[in-house]
């Protein structure tokens, strides 16, 4: 009876684990998905590495972005964004 008691146990510890750790990530991941395949030209970014600017060009992996007073054209992939900066209310949508 002791044993089916420690793997009882131990089932509970990775289904908590399994709530706690992975269901939190794919929801994260999925809302990070849609907030890459609704890029618009446009649209304000932020990227990971904190370079604001304005897309410019779409193209499946890449984007362009246009940043600066002197207009600087930045190839970058779609990864690299960070968050969108929804322009008509100034406040940052982010990839959580």
């Amino acid at each position: 009876m002791g044993q089916l008691g420690s793997v009882f146990t131990m089932v509970l510890m990775l289904a908590v684990f399994y709530l706690v750790i992975f269901i939190p990530e794919n929801k994260r991941k999925k809302k990070y998905a849609a907030l890459l395949n609704n890029l618009k030209v446009n649209d304000e970014v932020l990227t990971k590495g904190g370079v604001m600017g304005k897309i410019i060009n779409i193209q499946d992996e890449y984007i362009i972005l246009e940043s600066g007073p002197d207009r600087t054209r930045i190839k970058l992939a779609k990864s690299g964004i960070g968050t969108v900066i929804n322009l008509n209310t100034n406040e940052a949508v982010e990839k959580k």
